[in-house]
């Protein structure tokens, strides 16, 4: 397995999206180390920061699935695997 740690972040320019997206971090909640939300309540967005850690094939899917969420933009950045593997 390839595991890497790193971080997701999420941001939501549109608030009805917000179920959507908490359902698919729920369903790979046992990648997720760590969470932060900011919510920006004046202008209806948010932005959510996760630590994760797993196989790049299931990192993909779960941030694949949240880009796929209309009203959501996902930007990622993990570890890469190491040179002598």
């Amino acid at each position: 397995m390839d595991e890497r740690i790193g971080f997701v972040g999420i941001v939501l320019d549109d608030m009805s999206a917000a179920e959507k997206v908490n359902r698919v971090i729920s369903e790979y909640q046992d990648m997720v180390t760590g969470r932060i939300g900011v919510p920006d309540h004046e202008n209806g967005r948010a932005v959510i920061g996760l630590i994760v850690r797993g196989d790049s094939t299931r990192l993909g899917t779960f941030t694949g699935r949240l880009g796929n969420i209309a009203g959501v933009t996902v930007k990622s950045a993990v570890t890469r695997k190491n040179s002598s593997e």
